[in-house]
């Protein structure tokens, strides 16, 4: 039985997609958000065949077919791109040309054709490659226009360290009232299990951004657990610069 991956941004939307890959007897992943252990877990057991929607988010969806073509382990998978407004379908053929393209009333059959198609000499989308790469650190954080950033326990370089702001962004240390985007600096194990819970709350209000240092005794392993334990799940992962490293967390739905 084929494996394949749904890509979908929405869990009530994707149950339609679900069924019908289902019921033409595939065996289906899916994760509503793919946090980076979902992409780990992708290049670890890559399915047989990506199924992404291109109906709501297509900037996600673009995200996710650099991300499948940009591994080795994930390059020789067939994408299969269903439905999406026509001028953002067109946008993607012309940098995945080897991709399937279809609507979700011939996704049996587009799907069928796909992995009777395995592409043997992949195209590796390096315009979009080195976009994502070109992004500034304001932008891979979110932090827009008009943005304030509060700061905890950054370090004394901390303005090198996230460059450039978009105009009107600021960046503010022990802010009176909650930002929209927090980063928060861990330089320690102990120090950073202990604020944690207080950092869950502030979660409700803002995007929180947990940054550690590379190479450092704290982890993405650790980071990830430990907030796990306090209800945080983390979704985005991003390089700050290169001492720096970043993942956006927010509280479990259930706890919300």
């Amino acid at each position: 039985m084929p494996r394949v991956r749904l890509v979908h941004w929405k869990a009530g939307e994707a149950a339609a997609l679900l069924d019908k890959l289902r019921a033409s007897g595939h065996a289906v992943d899916y994760d509503e958000k793919l946090s980076s252990k979902g992409f780990r877990a992708i290049r670890q057991s890559p399915p047989d065949a990506f199924v992404i929607d291109l109906s709501r988010l297509p900037s996600h969806g673009h995200e996710v077919a650099t991300f499948i073509r940009g591994q080795k382990a994930t390059r020789h998978v067939p994408i299969l791109f269903v439905d999406g407004v026509k001028e953002r379908v067109e946008a993607i053929r012309k940098l995945l040309p080897d991709a399937e393209f279809a609507s979700r009333t011939r996704l049996r059959s587009a799907l069928r054709k796909a992995l009777a198609n395995l592409p043997a000499s992949p195209v590796v989308p390096a315009q979009m490659m080195e976009r994502y790469k070109a992004r500034t650190t304001a932008q891979k954080l979110g932090i827009g226009e008009g943005v304030t950033v509060a700061l905890v326990d950054p370090p004394r370089n901390y303005a090198n360290a996230i460059g450039g702001l978009p105009a009107g962004a600021a960046l503010a240390e022990s802010p009176a009232a909650a930002c929209p985007v927090t980063l928060w600096f861990v330089h320690d194990a102990a120090a950073c299990a202990e604020m944690l819970p207080a950092m869950r709350k502030l979660a409700a209000r803002t995007k929180l951004w947990i940054a550690w240092r590379k190479g450092s005794g704290v982890t993405q392993q650790f980071l990830r657990e430990s907030a796990a334990a306090v209800g945080l799940v983390d979704y985005k992962i991003c390089s700050v610069n290169a001492t720096w490293s970043a993942m956006l967390f927010a509280r479990k739905k259930a706890d919300r």
